[in-house]
């Protein structure tokens, strides 16, 4: 093996450990078919008359100060997974999701929690870069829910970007 192969079997190597330290199982209770991305610092205004209006419910996602409501179809269990990436994921193939939308959020303190509805007590905390973020949730087996269970999965993806707007990739 010669040192081109050796150092490509290290960057590989490093990059896998990288992205498991970045990749997080999400798995909690939550209420009202919705959960929160916000800053620590966020004022958490999820009750505002700008919040979940008709666009945003429809959208599965509501934007405020400092925290995103991602919107659920369970009203209980939330699965999934999140994981910190250095770039936009190159993915745009979203026939294995129901649905794909996507917002920003400013990281003011560094500290990203994901919290249940209703709750003070987060299911995630992530000490990140000051920065804004983009961040975007596929979901999937949504049509899977009866009543209040079911196997939808939420997978969350977020990387350094330039603010803008919700944006719905897949409805």
């Amino acid at each position: 093996m010669n040192s081109a192969h050796i150092a490509n079997a290290f960057t590989l190597a490093a990059m896998q450990i990288l992205q498991s330290m970045n990749s997080h199982k999400l798995y909690f209770w939550t209420s009202h078919h919705q959960f929160y991305i916000a800053d620590s610092l966020s004022p958490m205004r999820t009750d505002s008359e700008i919040f979940w209006t008709n666009e945003a419910s429809a959208d599965k996602l509501a934007v405020e100060e400092g925290v995103l409501g991602v919107g659920t179809e369970c009203y209980g269990d939330v699965k999934g997974d999140l994981i910190v990436l250095e770039m936009e994921p190159e993915e745009n193939d979203f026939e294995a999701y129901d649905h794909v939308v996507e917002g920003s959020l400013y990281l003011k303190s560094g500290i990203l929690k994901v919290t249940p509805c209703i709750s003070n007590e987060f299911a995630l905390q992530l000490f990140l870069r000051p920065t804004t973020y983009r961040i975007r949730v596929y979901s999937s087996n949504l049509t899977s829910v009866v009543g209040d269970s079911g196997d939808d999965y939420y997978r969350v993806r977020l990387w350094p970007a330039t603010y803008s707007d919700r944006k719905v990739l897949k409805r």
